[in-house]
């Protein structure tokens, strides 16, 4: 599997093999480091969380990216040919996760679930209007399908700051207030939808035999952009 090109997140990344339990254990060492000089923390505060509520979330975030739930399969070009290594394909051959003709389309906890969950509550805690939380979503998922692209043996790949930008835009002008949890739903409902759903058809061009909505775990589009987003707000 290529490496990700810098400019882009990896979305809907293949499911991985055992060795990539490695990178959590990475990831939670570089963010101790973040959080200790706090980085991460500003947009925590900004979201009203505490210390240990933000770290929480990040352990949680991260063991869920250990994680991909099968939802469905969608009709594909892949004919068992793929840019999958074959250590690759057996992993997914022993987990029942290869249909001809088909891919299955998971959805990875820690990458979405966790964080669309941590939108919900944002929204629900912090009284925000749901007419601007539409607006935002919108504006943002509008954004995120015109600039990501279908990539082969990669995902759907989008710039790094046009979401996150546009979120924290959005939120400042329709709620200076609520600004910082009005842009981390934008950010990350909005990549969800207009980078992740609304390119579903696009997945079917890819050959792959799976692909995981929030695959890349802890920081793909999805939870990045809506930190991002608080960041800039």
């Amino acid at each position: 599997m290529p490496p990700p090109q810098l400019f882009v997140f990896r979305r809907r990344t293949v499911a991985r093999s055992p060795k990539h339990l490695i990178v959590p254990v990475i990831l939670i060492v570089v963010l101790a480091i973040l959080v200790q000089y706090q980085i991460l923390t500003i947009a925590f505060e900004k979201l009203g969380l505490s210390a240990q509520a933000a770290y929480l979330l990040l352990i949680v975030t991260l063991a869920g990216s250990i994680f991909n739930i099968p939802l469905f399969t969608i009709n594909s070009n892949f004919s068992g040919d793929s840019n999958w290594s074959k250590e690759m394909l057996a992993w997914a051959q022993r987990r029942r996760y290869l249909f001809p003709c088909k891919t299955l389309i998971l959805v990875n906890v820690g990458g979405c679930v966790v964080p669309v969950a941590f939108s919900v509550y944002l929204f629900l805690s912090n009284d925000v209007p749901i007419i601007q939380s539409v607006t935002c979503v919108t504006a943002v998922s509008i954004v995120a399908f015109a600039v990501s692209r279908p990539v082969r043996g990669l995902g759907i790949g989008m710039p790094i700051l046009f979401a996150p930008l546009t979120a924290a835009g959005v939120a400042y002008a329709l709620a200076q207030e609520n600004a910082a949890p009005l842009a981390y739903i934008g950010g990350t409902l909005g990549v969800l939808i207009g980078a992740d759903l609304l390119r579903l058809r696009d997945v079917r061009k890819l050959g792959s035999p799976v692909a995981s909505i929030g695959g890349a775990g802890s920081f793909d589009g999805i939870f990045i952009s809506g930190l991002l987003a608080v960041l800039l707000a």
